[in-house]
């Protein structure tokens, strides 16, 4: 608090409490016997002047009086409210109350008695639609008639009264204040300043604000930046907060509506993580309607506004240029002679001012120019830590452990997955720089299909391909996303891409016949929206700016015109004897201890890599119990409970002179 604010609060306390002394000498010369009279007259007059004292010494209007324009009360309004500050700081006001009533139970204020003792009463001041009533300003408690019910003044109004600046505690929890404490990039502040624009034009009504896009960061800062331009305060509440019965709904947007009124500040309703079932699009509806000044509503798609007029801004995150400024300015303030390279970072990592500072933050933390750490290498960790998507319900992260030296496949293989990874790693070099992305905006997207028996090592080729770009791998398995609701299995991949977008993570996506099967004819409704849920997942992959994998069991399954629309399509082959052993050679950590095993008549059996991992590691437990190395024995036991497990029975040819 500045020592202008201090000086206002006290003078203008002193201005309320004097206000309620003059208030109390009225009340006094209602129930005084008529030799006092003449006393309390000539005290009427001391506390008159006391008061016209400490409205002298106010250095703007009073609480009281700015309360009164604001709302638009009468005097006999405002005396009303009086009343009910009054017993608030002195009980001995009950006394006179429950003198005035001519009942010792009646000690609070009423209708009544306002009507009786206060100069100018007027019956409307009570109506419903008054601003008292309408505003919230009292509450009437319960009584017998309404002029006899209690009046008690609210409690964000004797805060405001008193000069404390608060939100309405019924409102305080679920509110958050917007603040803009950096400079947004210029394409952003672009879009602030056009709103600014809009809002301090002379409208008969004010229009809506719509922020739409994936981007809810830069939206709020938009929002604060606004708000700063026109010299007001920005108070965002979630769309999950709005009541849905029309009573609660009803008070609840007269209370949010005062609040912008006393506290000269504009509602944000953040809509980004709303689920659009119309009883809620009602009650957005009525909200936007109702609240008549300015207001923003952020969402990923737009909303209707109904009667109001409603300006929509899409809001993108900031181009490659802007996030590099962003990273150089927030990497000089640690860092100054950093010279790695930031369009690595900004090429992977697609992030919002906020985000970036945070990343900037968290490397600084471990970062000191006598270490040995990287700082480009904690500059990367750090942007996959505040991009890691949050997807606990749909996807499964998978801590890429392999290298390529895990990895056992033929030669042609290898080298599509050495490509794959090329193009993860040069996409802004083709896209940007050399173009291409300005030629065709088209199927920019990286995507692949790995094909093959379940155990070849399509999971285990997903986890060398995250190792080697340094990313998060996810896998989603497709049958838990595809949903018999319509639309839901839509939203469902949505909330997967937009997650993973800002950070380039690899998508697995498992299962994926279950939703790309080949297309049939279209007989009912289901089955046109099945092919708009194929169409929206291709569209999200060709968009999509870090690598997306599909996995089959069955690449004849898959129907021919999805193939087309997929980059890179991989056979993942059945290992042949060679290729397993050679797997057999690889599969043990070199901590394990081992006797004795002959890897080629290992590789006799006649399983893939996935089933050979399960051997190795229930052989290991076998061994680990008896105190032993791993053993042919145990690796022979390992076998039968896996072709058990297979529903296979071990041949003589897989398993001859195993142990002699």
């Amino acid at each position: 608090m500045t020592l202008e604010d201090r000086d206002w609060c006290i003078a203008n306390q002193n201005y309320l409490s004097a206000a309620i002394e003059v208030l109390r000498n009225q009340l006094e010369c209602y129930v005084a016997p008529p030799e006092r009279q003449a006393e309390l007259q000539s005290q009427g007059f001391e506390r008159k002047q006391s008061f016209e004292t400490a409205q002298a010494a106010l250095p703007s209007p009073s609480a009281l009086d700015r309360l009164c324009q604001l709302f638009r009360l009468s005097d006999f309004d405002r005396d009303i409210l009086l009343l009910c500050v009054a017993i608030e700081f002195h009980p001995d006001f009950a006394s006179l109350f429950a003198a005035i009533q001519g009942n010792a139970q009646s000690n609070y204020p009423t209708l009544s008695l306002a009507l009786s003792i206060l100069p100018n009463p007027d019956w409307k001041s009570i109506a419903p639609a008054a601003p008292l009533r309408h505003w919230r300003l009292l509450e009437i408690g319960p009584g017998n008639a309404l002029t006899l019910s209690p009046l008690k003044i609210d409690e964000r109004i004797l805060h405001y009264l008193l000069g404390t600046e608060c939100l309405d505690p019924r409102l305080a929890s679920m509110a958050e204040s917007l603040t803009s404490d950096s400079d947004l990039v210029p394409s952003h502040q672009i879009l602030a300043e056009q709103i600014a624009t809009i809002w301090t034009k002379k409208a008969s009504t004010l229009p809506v604000i719509q922020l739409s896009g994936a981007e809810a960061g830069s939206k709020k800062a938009i929002a604060a930046t606004v708000c700063k331009i026109c010299n007001l305060r920005s108070i965002s509440i979630p769309v999950q907060a709005i009541p849905l019965a029309t009573d609660e709904l009803d008070t609840f947007i007269r209370l949010w509506e005062r609040e912008t009124i006393l506290s000269n500040s504009i509602l944000y309703l953040d809509c980004d993580e709303m689920d659009a079932d119309p009883p809620r699009l009602r009650a957005i509806s009525r909200l936007l309607q109702s609240i008549e000044r300015c207001l923003f509503v952020a969402s990923r798609e737009r909303l209707r506004g109904g009667e109001r007029p409603v300006v929509n801004f899409e809001v993108d995150l900031p181009h490659f240029d802007e996030q590099s400024q962003v990273w150089q300015q927030s990497i000089a303030k640690f860092a100054p002679e950093f010279t790695g390279s930031i369009d690595k970072l900004v090429s992977q990592f697609n992030l919002n001012p906020e985000t970036i500072r945070a990343a900037c933050s968290e490397a600084a933390g471990h970062f000191h120019p006598n270490t040995q750490k990287d700082l480009g290498n904690l500059l990367w960790d750090a942007c996959r830590w505040q991009s890691r998507p949050r997807l606990d319900e749909l996807a499964q992260q998978i801590p890429p452990a392999a290298d390529w030296e895990n990895l056992v496949l033929p030669d042609s293989q290898r080298e599509i997955l050495r490509e794959v990874a090329a193009h993860v790693r040069q996409r802004i070099t083709v896209y940007q720089t050399w173009g291409f992305g300005a030629k065709n905006s088209r199927g920019l997207g990286i995507s692949a299909l790995f094909s093959g028996s379940s155990g070849t090592g399509k999971t285990l080729a997903a986890e060398v391909l995250a190792q080697e770009l340094r990313l998060d791998l996810y896998r989603i398995d497709l049958s838990s996303v595809v949903s018999k609701y319509i639309g839901e299995t839509e939203k469902n991949l949505r909330r997967v891409f937009d997650a993973a977008e800002y950070g380039g993570a690899i998508l697995l996506f498992d299962e994926a016949d279950a939703l790309f099967g080949k297309r049939s004819e279209v007989k009912d409704a289901r089955d046109r929206y099945a092919n708009i849920e194929v169409s929206y997942l291709l569209q999200r992959m060709e968009s999509y700016p870090g690598l997306a994998i599909l996995t089959t069991n069955l690449k004849s399954a898959i129907d021919p015109a999805f193939l087309r629309r997929i980059r890179f399509v991989t056979q993942f082959p059945f290992p042949d004897a060679t290729q397993r052993a050679e797997i057999w050679r690889r599969i043990f950590p070199r901590n394990t201890p081992t006797q004795d095993l002959d890897y080629v008549k290992l590789g006799r059996l006649n399983v893939a890599g996935g089933n050979i991992r399960n051997i190795a590691l229930n052989g290991a437990f076998l061994a680990a119990d008896r105190s032993e190395p791993v053993q042919m024995k145990h690796l022979l036991r390992a076998a039968q409970t896996e072709y058990s497990k297979l529903e296979k029975s071990l041949t003589e040819a897989e398993v001859g002179g195993w142990i002699c």
